[in-house]
């Protein structure tokens, strides 16, 4: 085989390669012989159909064949001659194959990049994390007891006030035109909640069982309808019925709506609830400041067809997204989801790197609680998953590569420096909001 290379530039790779015609032909005479071993053709006894016959029926078939063995062969032993590997599937260009000749072929890739080996030694983390108090407590078990708060009608002839719940039928007008989705019956509006538009609640205070009202209102210009958003509206609302709720029971009785024989196993089952998603929040920023610093400290050139893959999966989400919101996706955006994109692929890349170096490997314990995990978003299709699983090829390899990508990160992490660093719950859930803040504001400047 005759390798001649065409172009060699940061990851690009192009060839013209030969492989002799002898080489060919005693590939196929090969195939050729194993058919006639094999095949049936009436008239012959089998094994002892003459090569011209089965030559003339499965020849072209045949070369095919040896086409395609000769081309994956020659192309694995230039891998192995040039030590590269593909990045993506190479692009062949075939020139000449035909009976008794050389295979001509130009192949143009792009080949994994060197990664570079990571230093633990030099990664420090902040570690923000925080613990649940009784206050916490107290008010979650609060916030339970008055959402299972029954309303009850007022007896006493008053007038509509803050924390009250108005039952009302409303309809919507832009124009004088009702519009879709702008009409309620029987609606209980506890007054106060800022459940509706701003300013729609303030104009039923003081309004009595009985009464009609013109509210007048603007949608946001944000809202999530962009026919709406923006226009002055008027509903037409029915005061039908003013209600109250009834006192919030902090008890046993509380405790047991919730599976508890007692309000102190409530608290502890709350406790320990709680004390899960703050480690959980802690997890999540050690692994995003984890990625943060690799990403900073290891730049290196990865494949354009690896990052334009990727991209074309992030903005091909992001136009649904901006389609169903009624949105234009901007040339700014464009540049922002290519920065993504080619960092997702150096991480990966380092991430992948890392895993093999360091010989992590998921077992099935980590697949099964990915795929518990995945099941918990298709309530009922639990077992159906499970089988995808077991048949899509395309899936499992989704959820193996998040599985061994959290295993590398979790690996990493008992390997860096940790910085513990207390907070406040109301800290610990903005903690990056609060640093992207300042970083772009730093921008900015």
């Amino acid at each position: 085989m005759k390798i001649t290379e065409k172009k060699n530039e940061k990851l690009k790779r192009e060839y013209d390669i030969v492989v002799e015609a002898k080489k060919i032909t005693e590939q196929y005479d090969a195939k050729l012989s194993e058919l006639g071993s094999k095949v049936k053709v009436d008239g012959f006894r089998p094994g002892k159909v003459p090569a011209a016959v089965v030559k003339a029926r499965y020849g072209k078939s045949a070369l095919a064949e040896v086409l395609d063995e000769v081309l994956n062969a020659s192309i694995n032993d230039l891998y192995a001659e040039k030590k590269i590997s593909p990045a993506m599937r190479p692009e062949v260009d075939i020139k000449v194959f035909d009976e008794g000749k050389d295979l001509e072929f130009s192949l143009k890739l792009e080949i994994m990049p060197e990664v570079p080996a990571a230093d633990f030694a030099k990664i420090k983390l902040k570690k923000p994390f925080a613990k649940v108090t009784d206050a916490e407590v107290e008010k979650e078990v609060k916030r339970l007891a008055e959402g299972q708060r029954k309303t009850v009608k007022v007896a006493e002839k008053r007038a509509l006030k803050k924390g009250d719940v108005a039952l009302i039928d409303f309809e919507g007008f832009i124009d004088d035109k009702a519009f879709a989705g702008g009409k309620g019956k029987d609606y209980p509006l506890e007054l106060g909640s800022n459940s509706f538009i701003p300013g729609f609640e303030d104009q039923l205070i003081g309004k009595n069982a009985g009464d009609d009202v013109d509210v007048k209102v603007a949608f946001p210009k944000e809202y999530a309808a962009k026919d709406l958003a923006g226009k002055d509206a008027v509903f037409k609302v029915k005061v039908k019925e003013i209600q109250k709720y009834e006192k919030a029971e902090v008890d046993d009785e509380l405790a047991k709506k919730f599976g508890k024989k007692t309000l102190k196993e409530l608290k502890e089952l709350i406790k320990t609830e709680m004390e899960r998603e703050f480690e959980s929040a802690t997890q999540s920023h050690l692994k995003r400041g984890l990625l943060d610093a690799l990403a900073d400290m290891y730049k290196f050139e990865v494949p354009e067809s690896m990052v334009k893959r990727e991209f074309d999966a992030i903005w091909a989400s992001a136009e649904k997204e901006a389609k169903a919101k009624k949105e234009k996706l901007t040339d700014k955006d464009k540049a922002e989801y290519e920065d993504i994109a080619n960092r997702r692929v150096r991480l990966g890349l380092l991430l992948t790197e890392i895993g093999k170096k360091e010989k992590v490997q998921p077992n099935a314990a980590d697949i099964n609680r990915a795929l518990i995990a995945e099941a918990r978003n298709f309530p009922g299709q639990e077992k159906a998953l499970f089988e995808y699983y077991q048949k899509n090829a395309g899936f499992r390899e989704s959820i193996n590569a998040g599985v061994f990508e959290g295993k590398v990160v979790e690996h990493i992490i008992s390997k860096v420096t940790l910085e513990p660093e207390e907070v406040s719950s109301e800290k610990l859930w903005t903690w990056y909001d609060d640093i992207d803040a300042k970083k772009e504001k730093s921008s900015k400047k």
